[in-house]
């Protein structure tokens, strides 16, 4: 347990991010299952929509540090070749 007042400050200020950073990966989580239905619908228009609404929620994420960059460029690219070829 923490003794020191910035400990203790350090620990409220933890569980208040990770409860922020929690909500944002679920958020992720949500709009790629979007994507995903889109995608099985076989709705090519609605496919192309949630992937616009879901690299604009990686990116917004991947800017505030909740996740890498990198891995918002890797789920961006897996999701836009299966709109390409959904598309093709």
């Amino acid at each position: 347990m923490a003794h020191s007042l910035s400990a203790k400050k350090r620990v409220r200020q933890n569980a208040k991010r990770r409860t922020i950073n929690r909500a944002r990966r679920g958020g992720i989580k949500t709009v790629i299952k979007s994507f995903e239905a889109a995608l099985s619908s076989g709705d090519k228009k609605a496919a192309a929509q949630q992937y616009k609404l879901a690299v604009e929620r990686l990116d917004r994420v991947a800017s505030t540090g909740t996740i890498h960059k990198n891995k918002a460029a890797r789920l961006k690219s897996r999701m836009a070749q299966k709109l390409n070829k959904l598309k093709g």
